[in-house]
């Protein structure tokens, strides 16, 4: 996922749009629903997609991947957020593209015959480890600590919306191995691992929310977990670059899987208006109920531009930050916007299950909060292109 690549035709485009269309659409809007009621990891869909092979899409071809780009992974994602399963889909699948980038960049050869294919093939789950309850987007604040030992290390602390911690049987850890105060630089001192989540050692606390309750954020504590040397990802102390390495990716396909969910809820929305007659007349014969439906679609389809464009940059090994931020933010607005409209289009039924759009208007709440916030989004826009002095 780095480096330059050859960006897809029209053809392959489609062609990656239709083999994943007709995996998704195998799980339709009850299946979805009864997870939302029930809050079970969607092992079937996770499952349906390993085996259609798009779990390694991004993934390097002699570890049993495809060794596409993230444009590639972008249009994947913005087709399986499309269908009705939202964030809860999304969030099954995209974690094995950008999430085990610190393995693809840093990892030996060892480290990714052991690991990589078995990400590709579904036969693991990662937790990622990275958030802390008092060090939030300020990550060289964490303080997990891994204490080097004989043969390995011996990690203390807690993360806080630890993903998927409830079925994971990885986890990808960030830790401190040099206390803050004893660095040169708050980034160093950081470093990554990837090991077995060790159920006696690590003891694991659903959080209830909002949506995407099919899969599970948590909060863990860790106490006493040895991690052996060989599950240390590159070097010691220098984590926090490793990890940079994916940061603009994630943002490039939050920003798809949010486009996905609005545009996904604008048809809906769309359908509606076309059936529904309300003194007889169809309701989307009003301008007021026309015209704000045709201003999300075309923030859903400029936001879409944008984010295209961050991958093909990314791709072609080209700067990207702001694009991919960018991606990020109008993405996770235009989804979230479309997905309220459709919801008043819907009118009391909105509120309704049994339409669907209550539920992806839910869904689409979390990228705009995750896993940047909209503010460091804007500060970082002002500093790096406008050139404003920093403000925090």
């Amino acid at each position: 996922m780095s480096g330059s690549k050859p960006l897809p035709t029209a053809e392959e485009r489609q062609a990656i749009r239709d083999g994943v269309r007709a995996v998704v659409t195998k799980f339709d809007d009850e299946y979805w629903l009864a997870r939302d009621d029930d809050g079970k990891f969607p092992f079937e869909f996770h499952k349906a997609m390993a085996d259609g092979g798009w779990l390694g899409i991004t993934m390097p071809e002699e570890y049993g991947g495809a060794g596409l780009g993230v444009t590639e992974a972008a249009i994947m994602m913005h087709e399986v957020a499309s269908h009705g399963g939202g964030m809860a889909a999304a969030s099954s699948v995209h974690i094995n593209l950008f999430g085990p980038h610190p393995i693809v960049i840093k990892g030996s050869d060892e480290q990714k015959r052991r690991w990589v294919p078995r990400l590709c093939e579904g036969k693991d789950q990662v937790a990622f480890g990275f958030t802390e309850p008092d060090a939030g987007l300020n990550t060289t604040r964490i303080k997990t600590f891994a204490e080097k030992i004989p043969g390995g290390y011996k990690v203390r602390g807690q993360k806080v919306w630890t993903s998927t911690a409830q079925v994971a049987n990885k986890i990808m850890l960030l830790t401190r191995t040099t206390r803050y105060e004893d660095c040169r630089k708050p980034t160093d001192g950081i470093t990554i691992f990837y090991t077995d989540l060790d159920r006696s050692k690590i003891d694991v606390h659903l959080i209830p929310k909002m949506g995407r309750k099919a899969v599970d954020s948590n909060a863990i504590f860790i106490d006493d977990l040895f991690i052996p040397d060989e599950d240390r990802i590159g070097e010691e102390g220098k984590g926090f670059g490793y990890i940079l390495h994916s940061l603009n990716p994630e943002r490039v396909l939050l920003g798809a899987e949010a486009i996905g969910i609005g545009q996904d809820a604008l048809r809906r929305a769309v359908k509606y208006a076309q059936e529904r007659v309300v003194f007889d007349r169809q309701i989307g014969m009003n301008q007021g109920i026309q015209h704000p439906l045709a201003e999300k679609w075309m923030y859903l389809e400029a936001a879409w531009l944008m984010t295209m464009k961050a991958a093909e940059l990314y791709d072609t090994g080209q700067p990207c930050g702001a694009e991919a931020n960018s991606a990020k933010f109008l993405g996770a607005r235009a989804g979230h916007d479309a997905a309220w409209q459709a919801v008043m289009t819907h009118g009391g039924f909105g509120y309704a299950k049994e339409y669907h759009v209550e539920r992806l208007y839910r869904e689409a709440a979390l990228p705009r909060l995750a896993p940047i916030t909209e503010q460091l989004i804007l500060s970082f826009i002002a500093e790096k292109v406008l050139d404003l002095p920093k403000s925090y």
